[in-house]
């Protein structure tokens, strides 16, 4: 059974940055893609950023790209979130999933029904 441990979340102003980390345990890291999603409550969860297995592909949600970036550390069985030029409409909490499937490209990564393991959750609050 994978676990995973979501940190790095917190209040920080409209502009500053922030870099969450997702640790790993339980499975083979190196096996699965890895995505980060987030969810207001009342709200749908919405796809963030994601990395196939060997770091070689990254995808990311309109609202995000050029502003976060998404990596893995596959020796340390963690991936991160660096957060920069963070906005208001980023607040929310941010889950990190972990997809132990085979099919890859934009679809598959991009969809939270396919990621089997979830973590707790991580609140990422953005004042003006």
């Amino acid at each position: 059974q994978v676990q995973l441990v979501e940190s790095g979340g917190g209040l920080v102003q409209a502009g500053g940055s922030l870099r969450l980390s997702c640790a790993a345990s339980g499975g083979t890291f190196s096996s699965d893609g890895m995505g980060w999603f987030r969810q207001a409550p009342g709200k749908e969860r919405e796809f963030v950023a994601a990395i196939s297995r060997n770091g070689g592909s990254t995808y990311y949600a309109d609202s995000v790209k050029g502003r976060f970036t998404i990596s893995r550390d596959n020796a340390k069985n963690t991936v991160y979130l660096q957060m920069n030029s963070l906005k208001t409409e980023d607040t929310d909490v941010y889950y990190c999933a972990a997809r132990h499937k085979y099919y890859s490209g934009t679809y598959y990564y991009t969809q939270g029904y396919q990621y089997d393991y979830w973590g707790q959750g991580t609140q990422v609050t953005v004042s003006s």
